[in-house]
């Protein structure tokens, strides 16, 4: 590799059971560089099957960061995370030009390669009484106050996604002020140049790597991860696919078969929002998950020139 004297983010986005890991230590390797995960399910060291951390052979392959590095206890969001991760990036980039990102959370990839809006303080009253609503009414009438509230932020966001309405109504009744009016779509200036590499598949073969991957974890001792956090279930890292519904089993809702069967179905849900959520960004350049890695290689590097 030649010298390169503008500092690059290499960033790896797609569906989850895409293949990211693997493609971001092949490309950590070639660039003798270090990975920052920008997965937000593996933040958490006490969360390591039903997130899919990468094994300890992938760890071993290239140096990782902001993987299991905080408690389930600990708070840790996005704004933390692109403080922390824009820390460690221009740290690792007095060593090397090239630093890999990777990660199918797309809002924290957001946040480090174009910065997140900025939200006044609301009375941390308001999210505990929204967060009571849903769980004793559900999402629908909190969907409905928000759509009178902020149409525009109604008709924007994963309206199905609770963490997201009710952050929008929080600052909506926080601040009597829509949501979206705090929207600038204005990138902060950062001191590297992002380059995004999207990983896909035939939707029938994200399906299937999905479904296997669920199998696996549960092989791998799923059940007894997710009975040893039973006593911490109502905290936010836990509110995700692969604990919350066997905490639904644990509790006599369902069968331990349709369990399974939820967690499958409903990381397919998310594998789409991730890809709905990706096919906006317009600077991502688009690969098959099998795609050969010199291909991959050759266009970052036409992309250095």
């Amino acid at each position: 590799m030649s010298k390169i004297s503008q500092k690059y983010l290499i960033t790896i986005v797609g569906p989850t059971a895409i293949g990211k890991t693997a493609l971001s230590i092949k490309l950590a390797q070639h660039f003798n560089s270090e990975i920052v995960s920008a997965d937000s399910r593996q933040f958490f060291k006490e969360m390591e099957i039903g997130t899919a951390v990468p094994s300890k052979e992938e760890l071993n392959a290239a140096k990782h960061h902001f993987i299991q590095h905080k408690s389930i206890k600990e708070p840790f969001n996005v704004g933390d995370f692109e403080r922390d991760a824009i820390s460690k990036i221009e740290e690792l980039h007095h060593t090397n030009p090239v630093v890999v990102m990777v990660g199918g959370s797309g809002l924290y990839v957001k946040a480090v390669t174009e910065g997140l809006d900025y939200f006044p303080e609301v009375d941390s009253k308001i999210r505990t009484s929204l967060n009571l609503q849903f769980k004793t009414e559900g999402i629908s009438p909190l969907q409905e106050q928000l759509k009178t509230l902020d149409p525009t932020a109604y008709n924007s966001i994963a309206i199905d996604n609770p963490k997201r309405v009710i952050r929008a109504l929080e600052i909506c009744i926080g601040t009597k002020k829509p949501y979206s009016s705090f929207l600038t779509n204005s990138e902060k200036i950062r001191p590297f140049k992002s380059i995004k590499i999207g990983l896909n598949a035939d939707r029938s073969m994200i399906y299937d790597r999905i479904n296997q991957r669920v199998d696996i974890m549960i092989e791998n001792g799923l059940l007894e991860e997710a009975k040893a956090l039973v006593p911490h279930k109502d905290l936010n890292a836990l509110n995700t696919v692969g604990y919350k519904e066997l905490f639904a089993h644990f509790e006599g809702d369902t069968t331990l078969d349709f369990a399974i069967s939820e967690i499958k179905k409903n990381t397919r849900r998310f594998a789409k929002r991730q890809l709905t959520w990706f096919r906006k960004d317009d600077t991502i350049s688009w690969f098959d998950f099998e795609t050969d890695i010199d291909e991959i290689i050759h266009h970052i590097n036409s992309k250095m020139q």
